[in-house]
């Protein structure tokens, strides 16, 4: 089947070697019809995702060993767009979904693909679907290890890398205290300041996901003369809680930010995803008991939207969110 490819904003931004890729995956096609594949010796459909799918999603993240519980992907399914693949009675076998934000940006995320089909296609299939649902936004995504060369195919380029810290939160020494910065308990009058300052650290204004997150979360923020720098909140996310987001300026007010929720879990699991480098942050977080579980490649199609110095995110919402 031949199909043209619209090329939007995103791959101008592209290297000319990822534009050419991203071309060569947009023009394949394993069958004419869109909602159909064929999987061995029997079919499978690919429907767009809805609330009904949640106990499927479920068993598709428990087959890879997330660690997301149904309440988790409740969050996602109401954010983000997507499909799922499945067999002829019904089982799930891959999914992917896309999160947007305005009108020219998005992040995908719940790329999963069950193990005994990931050499079958069913990942780039699913891919190319929510690529071509999103043509002229600049996208990012986290790539584990065994999704990495797909992404490359499909001309994304490497940002980054992100650290999972995660482990029982055990008492910490209190970060050094920095001149003239208050830390206090987030309250409704600072919404407005928390939205401009996240848009800056998240490259986009994601007013309805941080709203959603906002209402399910305890929050801190940081101040100096009365103005917000820094927030963070923490939530109950799969075997205990997760810090994110969490935006600041530099290291000294991501570790005052993080302190106080760090304090609050302990002894209980803590999760916190960081896409930013920095070996005294690292450490304070290796003190809590969160010492480094894994890490993922952050990779961009389109224009690097998140900055890297100044106001940042220290600590994703999630890794299909950012």
């Amino acid at each position: 089947m031949s199909r043209n490819i619209a090329i939007g904003p995103c791959s101008d931004a592209m290297p000319q070697g990822a534009r050419a890729r991203y071309l060569d995956f947009m023009a394949r096609a394993q069958t004419t019809d869109e909602n159909y594949m064929q999987i061995d010796s029997y079919k499978a459909q690919i429907v767009e995702i809805a609330p009904e799918h949640l106990l499927a999603m479920h068993e598709l993240t428990v087959s890879v060993f997330w660690p997301h519980r149904a309440r988790d992907l409740e969050v996602f399914l109401a954010l983000g767009r997507g499909y799922l693949a499945m067999d002829e009675i019904g089982r799930p076998l891959g999914s992917a979904m896309y999160f947007p934000v305005g009108d020219d940006y998005a992040m995908f995320g719940m790329m999963v693909t069950t193990p005994r089909l990931q050499s079958y296609g069913t990942g780039a299939r699913l891919l190319r679907r929510i690529m071509r649902d999103c043509e002229g936004r600049d996208l990012r995504l986290s790539a584990t290890r065994a999704a990495y060369r797909l992404y490359e195919y499909a001309g994304f380029v490497p940002v980054g890398t992100i650290w999972q810290h995660q482990g029982v939160a055990r008492p910490i020494r209190q970060p050094s205290p920095v001149s003239g910065v208050e830390i206090r308990p987030l309250a409704p009058g600072d919404l407005g300041e928390v939205h401009a300052l996240d848009a800056v650290g998240y490259g986009a204004p994601r007013r309805e996901m941080l709203d959603l997150l906002l209402n399910m979360s305890q929050g801190v923020v940081a101040l100096r003369d009365g103005k917000i720098i820094g927030y963070a909140l923490s939530r109950d996310f799969g075997k205990g809680s997760v810090i994110g987001p969490l935006v600041a300026g530099d290291e000294r007010i991501a570790m005052q930010l993080a302190a106080p929720l760090i304090k609050a879990n302990e002894g209980r699991f803590t999760r916190l995803d960081t896409p930013v480098e920095n070996e005294h942050f690292a450490a304070f977080l290796a003190s809590a008991g969160m010492g480094v579980y894994d890490t993922v490649t952050e990779m961009r199609n389109g224009r690097m939207r998140r900055p890297q110095e100044g106001i940042q995110v220290w600590g994703l919402s999630a890794h299909s969110l950012g």
